[in-house]
C-alpha cells in the first residue's frame, strides 16, 4: 500500500493499478457518448437535407452515415463496458489479496478487535465497492465527453441553447456531489452494521454445536435477530439516502431539460432555427439526461467507495503485534533455544535453554502463564523483561516470517480449513516432502478411515465434520509436517483416548529425531516420552528433572500432572 493507508490512499492504488484498463474503457465510452450525441445532430441534417427537400441519393447516403455512427457507438460501448468492467473486477481482486496479506501478516495484528465475518466483510463487499469505482470512473469520464459534446453540437446549433447547457451541466454535477455527502455517511454505517451482522452469524454457525448442547439457541437467534435489525435499519437508512439523491437529481436534471426545451422552442419560433436544428435541439435535450444520470450516480458510487476505502485503509494500516527485526535466521537452523530473565504478565525470570534436537517438556501449572509462555515463543508479543533467542539471535532481531520459517509455535486451539484432510496436513509442509511420517506419528490414519476418500476425504470447514480428538490429530499432523528446526507444541492430546495418546507420544518422538521439540503440555504420556521436563509455578521455573524422577519427589507437579 506504501505510506499512504488512509482510505484516499486506497482509492488512489485501486485507481492506479488499473489506469490502462480505464484509459482504454473511458476512450471507447467517450465515442459511444459522442456517438450517442451525434445521432439527434445527424437527424436533424436528413430531415434538412433530405426530407424537407426532398432527396433520395442525400437519404440513403446520411442513412449509411448514421449506420456507421450507430456501429460506432455500439461497440464503444461493448467494449468500453468491458474495459471497464475488467478494471473493476482486477482492482477489486487485488484489494481482496491485500486485505488477506494483511491478515495473514507475521507480525499479525489486523484481526484485534475485529470478528472473522467483520474481516470477510472487508475482504469482499468493501473490496468490491472499492474496485466498481473503476467502472464509474470509467462511466462518469465517457459522461463528461458526453456532455461536452452535446454542449457544442447546441452551440452550432445556438449559442444560447449551448450556453445554457455549459452553465447549467456543472452546477448539476456540483450539486450532485453535494447531496451525495450524507449517503456517504449513510454507506459507512450500513457497512459498519453489516460487517457486524456477518461477524455474528460467523460465530454462532461456529460455535452451533456449543449452543445447542447449552440449550441456548433462543439466546443465540435473539442475539443474531437484534444484530440483523440493526443491520437492515441501516441499510434502509441508506437506500432512503440514496433514493433521495437520485430522485432530487433526477427533478433537477428534468427541470434543466424542460428550460432548455422552453428556450430551443422560442429560438424556433423566432425563427432563430430551422425545422432541423430544432429536431438537433430536442434530440439532443433528450440525450443529456442520460450522461448527466449517469454523473449523478458516479457520485453515489463514490460516496460508497470513500466509505469502503476508509474500511479496507483500517485494516491495512492496523498495528503489529510485534514491530522490528530483519536479520534472516541461520539456514539451516541448529534449533537452540534460549530464554534470559524472561518477565511478562505472570511470568519472572525464566531462564531456560533448550538444546538442539532435546526433546523438552514443559508443564505450567496456570493456564494464564502458559499462553503468556506461547505467545513469547511465538514472538506475538514481546517480553516486558528479558528476551528469547533463536541460535544466540534475539528474536526480536528476526524478521516475523523468517522466525516462523525456522521455529513454529502449534497452539491448542489450531483451527483447520474448509478442504481434504491431506490439504490441511500439508498446509506449512516444504515443497515436495512427503506428509506420511507425520500422519502416521499423529495417528491421522485412524481419521482418515472414517472419512469417505479417506486423506482426500473433506472435512468441512474448520473440521467440522471430525471429533474433538480428530481434529487435534490433524492439527498436529500439520504441525510435523512443516518441519520447523523447532517446534513448540501445547496440549496436542486433550481429547485423545489414552491408547492413541500413547502412540501419539511415541510418534512425536520418533517423526521430531534430531530436531528440538517443546511439549508444553500435563500429559503424563507426553511427557514420559521427553528428555526433560521443566515445571513453571507461580510464574517461575521451581524445578527441572526428567518425568519420572519430578513425579517421585516433586508433589505440585504429581499434582499438576496426574490429577
Amino acid at each position: 500500500m506504501g505510506a499512504d493507508m488512509s482510505g484516499r490512499g486506497v482509492i488512489r492504488r485501486a485507481v492506479a493499478g488499473q489506469r490502462r484498463d480505464v484509459a482504454v474503457g473511458s476512450l471507447l465510452g467517450a465515442a459511444h457518448q459522442t456517438g450517442e450525441a451525434l445521432v439527434p445532430v445527424l437527424i436533424g441534417l436528413i430531415v434538412d437535407r433530405a426530407v424537407v427537400r426532398p432527396d433520395g441519393g442525400a437519404l440513403a447516403l446520411w442513412l449509411v452515415v448514421l449506420a456507421v455512427v450507430y456501429a460506432m457507438l455500439s461497440y464503444g460501448f461493448r467494449f468500453g463496458a468491458r474495459a471497464g468492467e475488467r478494471a473493476a473486477e482486477q482492482a477489486a481482486h487485488q484489494l481482496r489479496l491485500d486485505v488477506v496479506r494483511r491478515v495473514l501478516a507475521p507480525h499479525g495484528g489486523a484481526e484485534a478487535g475485529r470478528p472473522p465475518g467483520a474481516l470477510v466483510n472487508v475482504a469482499t463487499e468493501d473490496a468490491r465497492r472499492v474496485g466498481a469505482l473503476n467502472m464509474a470512473l470509467t462511466l462518469g469520464i465517457a459522461a463528461v465527453v458526453g456532455v461536452i459534446a452535446g454542449a457544442v453540437l447546441l452551440l452550432r446549433a445556438s449559442v444560447p441553447l449551448g450556453l445554457l447547457v455549459l452553465i447549467g451541466a456543472p452546477v448539476l454535477m456540483a450539486l450532485g456531489h453535494y447531496l451525495a455527502r450524507p449517503l456517504e455517511h449513510r454507506s459507512e454505517a450500513e457497512q459498519e452494521r453489516a460487517a457486524h451482522a456477518s461477524g455474528v452469524a460467523a460465530d454462532l454457525v461456529a460455535g452451533v454445536r456449543v449452543l445447542k448442547g447449552l440449550r441456548a439457541e433462543s439466546a443465540a437467534v435473539a442475539r443474531y435477530r437484534s444484530t440483523s435489525q440493526a443491520s437492515r435499519e441501516a441499510n434502509v437508512r441508506a437506500a432512503r439516502a440514496a433514493a433521495l439523491q437520485t430522485g432530487l437529481m433526477l427533478t433537477l436534471t428534468g427541470a434543466f431539460i424542460a428550460l432548455v426545451a422552453l428556450v430551443g422552442g422560442r429560438l424556433v419560433l423566432s425563427g432563430s432555427i430551422g425545422l432541423g436544428a430544432l429536431v438537433s435541439a430536442v434530440g439532443l435535450a433528450l440525450f443529456l439526461p442520460g450522461p448527466i444520470a449517469v454523473l449523478a450516480w458516479v457520485g453515489a458510487e463514490l460516496a460508497k467507495a470513500r466509505a469502503s476505502a476508509a474500511r479496507i485503509a483500517d485494516v491495512l494500516a492496523a498495528p503489529g503485534e510485534t514491530t522490528g527485526g530483519t536479520t534472516e535466521p541461520a539456514a539451516p537452523s541448529a534449533g537452540e533455544l534460549r530464554l534470559h530473565g524472561v518477565g511478562h504478565a505472570g511470568l519472572h525470570g525464566i531462564d531456560l535453554t533448550v538444546r538442539p534436537g532435546e526433546h523438552l517438556g514443559i508443564v505450567v501449572t496456570d493456564t494464564a502463564h502458559a499462553a503468556t509462555l506461547l505467545h513469547c515463543l511465538a514472538r506475538r508479543c514481546d517480553p516486558d523483561r528479558g528476551h528469547v533467542e533463536l541460535d544466540g539471535t534475539p528474536v526480536t532481531e528476526l524478521a516475523p516470517a523468517a522466525l516462523r520459517s525456522a521455529l513454529l509455535v502449534a497452539e491448542h486451539d489450531a483451527q483447520l480449513f474448509d478442504g481434504t484432510l491431506l490439504d490441511n496436513v500439508t498446509a506449512a509442509a516444504p515443497a515436495g516432502a512427503d506428509p506420511q511420517p507425520a500422519m502416521d506419528a499423529a495417528a491421522v490414519d485412524e481419521v482418515a478411515a472414517t472419512l469417505p476418500g479417506g486423506t482426500s476425504g473433506r472435512i468441512g470447514e474448520r473440521g467440522s465434520s471430525l471429533s474433538g480428538g480428530q481434529r487435534q490429530r490433524v492439527a498436529l499432523a500439520r504441525a510435523l509436517a512443516a518441519d520447523r528446526s523447532v517446534l513448540v507444541v501445547h496440549d496436542p492430546t486433550t481429547a485423545v483416548d489414552a491408547a492413541t495418546e500413547a502412540r501419539v507420544a511415541t510418534g512425536i518422538r520418533r517423526a521430531r529425531t534430531g530436531r528440538t521439540t517443546v511439549l508444553v503440555t500435563s500429559s503424563p504420556a507426553l511427557l514420559a516420552a521427553t528428555d526433560r521436563v521443566v515445571l513453571i509455578d507461580g510464574g517461575t521455573i521451581t524445578a527441572e528433572a526428567p518425568h519420572e524422577d519430578l513425579v517421585r519427589d516433586h508433589p505440585v507437579y504429581r499434582t499438576a500432572v496426574l490429577t
